[in-house]
């Protein structure tokens, strides 16, 4: 038996050795890639991004993290010894990266530079060549056109096209009277005029605070290109307003989120446009710190699904109640009464909030609607758990873009195949990540600051036409 086994050693032991080093290949200086917009001048964002890729010696990407610290990354201007650039490296767990780094000021021909042990990785360093403008910067671009071709923005949005189809034309003469007369006193608007690359705004209604959202990206993207001369309302509610038909003359309205009974025009969430200009600033979550705190790799999470919010939709309260009956496929718990508050007895006792990156424990990741769409899917996209959505009415500007059983896992708006749906994903483990993996690049390409920017802006652009 024992010279079997030596024989038997002796057979595997190159499998063996080649197995190992291969566990152990090291990341290549060379072939390791890096891309993104942050490389690029004329891309300029509140927190400029790009993105490492580890590649081994052997042209093979790296799956898993090569570790936090395996990449330096220095950015200078050498007109200005006293650049301040503050850069963070965030570990995708994945073997990639992104990197990103929000400047104090305008800064001329920035140098980029990536290290792998003191090696210039890829094409480092990258020359920023010229003014690289800071988001503060009045420095608009003059031309539109120009300004969409820096930014790679894409030809088209399919919910632009879909939204402003419904108006053949649009007087804004008319339009605000009639805006005005059927939702000035009920609900809270903002009739907003750009003209010459000047903002102008009158409120109506109580309650306007949400404002200040619309308000900061527009003089942020005013700041950044020319705008065309418009003027238009926001609704500054949660619910979308206009409910005519297209055939009853209905009145253009834009709005955080759409429904399929109503014909408002949906722009990037606040919560989102907020996370955008505020990135390594006042706001903790946003599209790139999620992609830096997925915790565990996926074969380490726990196998179950997971959901936290508060009571704003009576299917929040049955999930809670789902889970309770099945607590060894789902955690879901409620953190706040406001609508249902004769209903704690029932559903409650509340739970402590949980940190929005610690959702990531967990493989699975429900998206259940709440007063509207649920602002989260963005942010639960970017983790690395498959997300399971909600079938909604609602929906937020991205979702024509998502597809079922690609991008995302789907149950019906009554809960009552989600277990069913739950215990798919554990029967399919591989289906799984990789629609988790899907939707990570949506979100990657779709959802990241520069896209939000390309979609207000060709908004207005398409707008302008109904004038």
């Amino acid at each position: 038996l024992i010279n079997m086994l030596r024989k038997l050693l002796l057979v595997l032991m190159p499998c063996i050795i080649f197995m190992t080093r291969r566990s152990k290949a090291a990341p290549s200086a060379s072939k390791t890639l890096i891309w993104g917009p942050g490389l690029e001048t004329n891309i300029v964002l509140p927190a400029r991004f790009f993105f490492i890729q580890t590649v081994d010696s052997t042209g093979r990407n790296f799956t898993t993290s090569p570790g936090e610290k395996t990449f330096e990354v220095k950015i200078t201007s050498p007109t200005d010894p006293y650049a301040r650039i503050w850069i963070q490296i965030l570990d995708r767990n994945d073997g990639s990266f992104l990197v990103r780094y929000r400047m104090y000021a305008s800064y001329t021909d920035l140098h980029i530079q990536i290290l792998l042990k003191d090696k210039l990785v890829a094409k480092s360093p990258y020359v920023l060549k010229g003014a690289v403008y800071h988001e503060s910067c009045d420095c608009p671009e003059p031309s539109g056109a120009l300004w969409e071709k820096n930014m790679h923005c894409p030809a088209s949005f399919s919910q632009i096209e879909s939204d402003l189809s419904v108006f053949p034309s649009v007087d804004p003469d008319h339009n605000t009277h009639e805006i005005l007369k059927r939702f000035g006193k009920r609900h809270s608007l903002c009739h907003y005029t750009i003209k010459n690359n000047q903002v102008y705004i009158k409120t109506h209604g109580e309650h306007v605070g949400f404002r200040i959202f619309m308000d900061a990206f527009l003089l942020s993207l005013t700041r950044k290109v020319k705008l065309p001369d418009i003027e238009f309302f926001v609704n500054l509610g949660d619910w979308p307003l206009e409910k005519r038909q297209a055939s009853e003359k209905p009145s253009p309205i834009f709005s955080w989120c759409g429904s399929n009974d109503t014909q408002d025009i949906v722009m990037p969430t606040y919560d989102l446009t907020e996370s955008v200009l505020e990135t390594m600033g006042r706001v903790s979550l946003d599209m790139m710190s999620v992609q830096g705190h997925t915790g565990s790799v996926w074969e380490q999470k726990i196998s179950k699904a997971f959901w936290r919010g508060r009571d704003s939709r009576k299917e929040r309260l049955e999930l809670v109640k789902l889970a309770r009956a099945n607590p060894d496929m789902l955690d879901a718990a409620l953190t706040n009464f406001f609508f249902f508050k004769h209903d704690e007895s029932l559903y409650g006792p509340l739970v402590k909030h949980v940190s929005f990156f610690d959702f990531f424990k967990y493989k699975y990741q429900i998206n259940v609607d709440g007063t509207v769409a649920a602002y989260r899917l963005p942010y639960l996209l970017a983790g690395d758990s498959v997300v399971f959505k909600h079938d909604s009415i609602y929906y937020e500007h991205f979702y024509k873009q998502l597809q079922p059983w690609v991008h995302y896992i789907p149950f019906k708006a009554d809960l009552s195949d989600l277990l069913e749906k739950i215990q798919w994903a554990r029967d399919h483990d591989e289906e799984a990540k990789r629609i988790a993996l899907a939707g990570q690049q949506f979100a990657r390409t779709h959802l990241m600051g520069n896209s939000i920017f390309c979609y207000y802006f060709k908004l207005f652009q398409v707008f302008l036409f109904f004038l």
